[in-house]
């Protein structure tokens, strides 16, 4: 969700999410699917990370991949850093949604050659903090940062040390938070809500009872159509300002979502590997499959047909 810093920062939504993802670090050596780069065999593995927007891209690929382009395929759970690791290696043959990890692509892209570019998703990812729009509207000086400390009682919690909590995802998300907080003097604890899946279920909970929260987030996200958020103002990014992860006091960019293909399967991939590189839709499309997911509760290949089905006029262009 998500570097989501960047993670995002994206988790996993309760029942339907648990089959295919999770968010812990992945052994690639136990969850390796039996077809990735497999010669002769006319089928993909693609890489599902933990939050929803991810699970929807892969859904809808793989939908248009077995039903229209005649694949087997196969996904495989796995975490951020990792996915780098196991698409390398040619275990997994896309990665559909990166939020930016410029080491691995240095590594990776640059240097060994063993990873290619798969072209922009077409939606732009965000991570910042954010507070109910109800909240807002109750106190509008709350969206500066240099006003947290004057609201840090209303966000107190169990959990929170008699500080004002600042609600986080999963641990595994690699967020700048930490660093936020100390470096900006604010008097607010990080507490980690263990999943995207148990974040929703608090701030809901919260939103329902009309309680303060401030919360990481990030869009896409299907949530912002249930509960308004308001983002809080950081120190405004600026490039380089995020190089010491130690020392940072800015808020998070804004991050053109990018998909990446081991570099075998780019060039030798045939239909598959051009269909991956085409596949580029919007926030809206991606929110609209999440919602379906996570909210209506259909299954990700029920969601994903729903979607195909209302919109040829898209995904007719991945396939020429």
């Amino acid at each position: 969700m998500r570097r989501r810093t960047t993670v995002l920062t994206a988790t996993a939504v309760a029942g339907s999410l648990a089959l295919l993802t999770g968010c812990g670090a992945a052994d690639m050596t136990k969850q390796a699917s039996p077809f990735a780069n497999a010669g002769g065999t006319k089928s993909v593995t693609l890489s599902v990370q933990s939050w929803v927007g991810a699970q929807s891209n892969v859904a809808v690929a793989r939908y248009l991949l077995e039903h229209k382009l005649g694949y087997r395929v196969d996904t495989v759970q796995v975490d951020e850093v990792p996915a780098w690791d196991a698409l390398s290696q040619g275990r997994v043959d896309a990665i559909m949604e990166d939020w930016g990890h410029p080491d691995q692509e240095k590594r990776y892209v640059e240097d060994k050659k063993t990873i290619a570019h798969g072209g922009d998703l077409g939606v732009t990812g965000h991570i910042g903090w954010f507070v109910p729009t109800y909240l807002a509207k109750q106190h509008p000086d709350i969206t500066n940062w240099k006003n947290l400390n004057k609201y840090a009682s209303l966000f107190r919690t169990a959990e929170s040390g008699g500080k004002g909590q600042l609600m986080d995802g999963s641990p595994s998300y690699v967020t700048n938070d930490r660093a936020l907080v100390n470096n900006l003097k604010l008097d607010y604890q990080v507490v980690f809500a263990g999943s995207e899946a148990a974040q929703i279920t608090q701030m809901k909970q919260f939103a329902k009872e009309k309680k303060p929260f401030l919360t990481y987030w990030y869009a896409p996200q299907w949530l912002f159509k249930k509960v308004p958020l308001t983002e809080v103002k950081l120190p405004p990014y600026k490039d380089g300002c995020d190089a010491d992860p130690a020392k940072i006091t800015c808020a998070y960019p804004h991050t053109p979502l990018q998909k990446y293909l081991n570099a075998d399967f780019a060039r030798s991939g045939g239909k598959a590997a051009a269909f991956l590189k085409k596949f580029r839709w919007t926030t809206e499309d991606q929110d609209e499959v999440s919602l379906m997911i996570a909210d209506q509760k259909l299954s990700p290949e029920d969601a994903a047909k729903k979607w195909v089905d209302s919109h040829p006029s898209v995904w007719k262009r991945w396939l020429s």
